[in-house]
């Protein structure tokens, strides 16, 4: 079944798909949580993020305000501490010299709350309140979890000592070709009216249009950045904005973040392990700015989000805009790197089943995407069903990244779905493909 399909489901066949959902997301959280020890997972690695223990009692929190008390109107688990787990009232680096729950509480508390919240998805007809068509605010909550899940994974990677998560290394891939895709000019269908689970900021559907364009049929490979490093991209002020070159010389940047190199080459930490660079992974963990400055190296460009997503989704034969780029059908292991299943991205050219109809590569998973567009509302906008979840982001602050990582769920990973963060971030597991006028 896809989530596109869910109006044809059952009630009994929906409750099952969203237990399910949210269930892989509590797995997904306890392997994270569990996998380092109580004290570990009380501190702070660094600055940028929260303590482990802080995203394990805030996830648990925000299931119990949405649907323990809001669509059950159920006792309170807790009441004592919203405010704690309030994240628009604790930036993160305060969060340590809170009164915050510790691990055994943090634990006992989630599973309290999920067994009133799954109580609740057996007693809700899901149909009628906006809140909960189609199962919408169960999925927001399961889709919020696995958000937290990604930047705990983040945290992980930020955190010193012996390492303590494992995957299977991402599929081999054949040699490919760099080369570029063309897409034409024209209106196509952005954005989303249909799906039951998009967020606000992904809504309405709506026509947008560009002129012809090439983008580039994979990201930018390690192999590739590692050529602007040999030819001083970093210490070329001609090739970044005032604000990049700014921030690439306060910050001391000269390669992506956790990248090293010694008398035998560049090599790279990931989670927790040494590993050499792989020059035809996509490259990861660089800021706007980098990819910015790498674009106008190449004599190219960062791509806007309509070209973004004109890309993943235009399909030139029938004119339509499909769900993914490959077509409607769910995300699969054989068509995107997605859900933690691996620790890295996977080679360019590693997943020829995920191609879009022109023939652009690995739009979703692998690393998110900078795009050159800031992040603003689509017109018609209507914040849904809170404010703090797109509305008190839009502005210039922050760019627009698009298509999802290998540590992205797949009930994230759609074209539609918008992220965002200052263009200075690099813990984020963020990438970047090409474009350029025609």
């Amino acid at each position: 079944m896809t989530v596109t399909d869910t109006a044809e489901l059952s009630s009994e066949d929906l409750r099952a798909r969203l237990a399910l959902e949210l269930t892989a997301a509590r797995a997904r959280t306890a392997g994270l949580t569990e996998s380092v020890d109580d004290a570990d997972l009380a501190a702070q690695h660094s600055p940028l993020m929260s303590p482990l223990v802080w995203d394990l009692a805030h996830i648990g929190n925000q299931e119990e305000l949405w649907l323990v008390r809001d669509v059950g109107g159920r006792e309170p688990v807790r009441t004592d501490i919203d405010s704690l787990y309030d994240a628009f009232q604790h930036p993160r680096r305060a969060r340590p010299t809170l009164p915050l729950l510790n691990p055994a509480q943090s634990r006992r508390y989630v599973q309290q709350v999920r067994d009133k919240a799954l109580d609740v998805l057996d007693q809700t007809a899901l149909q009628g309140d906006p809140l909960v068509e189609r199962g919408f605010v169960f999925a927001m909550i399961a889709q919020h979890e696995q958000q937290h899940c990604e930047t705990m994974l983040a945290t992980h990677q930020l955190r010193g000592g012996p390492p303590v998560l494992a995957s299977p290394p991402p599929p081999a891939a054949a040699s490919v070709v760099a080369d570029e895709v063309v897409v034409p000019a024209g209106e196509f269908e952005m954005g989303t009216s249909t799906h039951p689970w998009a967020l606000d900021n992904e809504r309405q559907a709506h026509r947008a249009e560009t002129s012809a364009f090439a983008i580039d049929r994979y990201p930018t490979t390690c192999g590739q950045y590692l050529e602007f490093i040999a030819d001083g991209g970093y210490e070329r002020p001609e090739l970044w904005s005032a604000a990049g070159w700014r921030h690439r010389t306060e910050a001391g940047l000269t390669a992506p973040q956790f990248w090293d190199q010694d008398a035998s080459g560049w090599y790279r930490t990931e989670f927790g392990r040494i590993v050499p660079i792989d020059p035809t992974q996509p490259v990861m963990h660089v800021c706007y700015h980098e990819a910015d400055a790498y674009a106008r190296w190449r004599g190219k460009r960062l791509p806007t989000e309509i070209e973004w997503e004109k890309a993943a989704r235009f399909d030139p034969a029938g004119g339509v805009s499909r769900a993914y780029p490959w077509g409607h059908d769910d995300p699969d292991p054989t068509r995107a790197n997605l859900g933690q299943r691996h620790l890295a991205p996977a080679p360019v050219g590693a997943y020829p089943n995920g191609a879009s109809p022109l023939g652009v590569h690995q739009l979703i998973g692998d690393v998110w995407e900078w795009t050159s567009s800031d992040f603003v509302p689509y017109s018609g906008f209507r914040a849904y069903p809170y404010d703090e979840y797109s509305l008190v982001f839009f502005g210039p602050e922050y760019k627009v990244l698009r298509g999802g990582s290998f540590a992205t769920d797949p009930i994230v990973a759609r074209s539609t779905f918008r992220n965002w963060d200052y263009p200075i971030r690099r813990q984020i597991f963020s990438g970047f493909r090409l474009a350029r006028d025609l």
